[in-house]
């Protein structure tokens, strides 16, 4: 009830509510994966691609992100929020963390997920990005309207992976920047 409590005022702190025919929100996926389905080694990535990391600026700047507390304290902030971005991560203990302007902690993505989608949560921009782990892009996935994944050729050590993704999601562009393909996909 506690961790409840929390959630509903921190959504009371950063959003306002709007009626659901002017509520557009998009939830969109942006990951980097290689051949291997690889995202991830002990809570790192394991690559540095200056080309990946401003795309991922260029389409997230400006818009909310939602991560969980893992990718939180992996970022190359260390745990500080993103810049420029309304930060949200998922944790089991919101309770344990302290909130600022640009940083909120939630317990359940999939209620605040479908609250933005129906219009009951409005965020900053009509964008909201899932960026990882692993747990929180498999648990979100049936929400998301768009992805966007980066594909780093060749085949990398890993312990976390993306998920399957290509059934529901069909391919409406990519531009190939090496060792990169950056691609994106809509909703079927």
């Amino acid at each position: 009830m506690l961790a409840k409590k929390r959630w509903e005022c921190a959504v009371l702190h950063l959003i306002t509510y709007e009626t659901k025919e002017e509520f557009l929100m998009k939830i969109k996926a942006i990951a980097a994966m290689d051949e291997g389905r690889v995202i991830g080694i002990k809570n790192s990535l394991p690559w540095d691609i200056p080309e990946d990391m401003r795309y991922f600026m260029r389409l997230t700047k400006g818009h909310s992100v939602l991560m969980g507390r893992k990718t939180f304290e992996s970022t190359p902030l260390n745990s500080k929020p993103l810049p420029k971005r309304l930060n949200i991560v998922v944790t089991r203990s919101p309770e344990k963390y302290q909130e600022r302007e640009s940083l909120h902690f939630i317990s359940d993505p999939i209620e605040f997920l479908e609250k933005c989608k129906s219009g009951e949560i409005s965020l900053p921009s009509d964008e909201l990005w899932v960026i990882g782990g692993s747990h929180l892009y498999e648990q979100t996935m049936p929400l998301w309207d768009e992805a966007h994944i980066t594909l780093i050729k060749g085949r990398h050590e890993g312990d976390a992976y993306f998920p399957p993704f290509e059934d529901t999601f069909e391919l409406v562009s990519k531009e190939e920047i090496e060792p990169c393909i950056f691609r994106h996909f809509k909703k079927k």
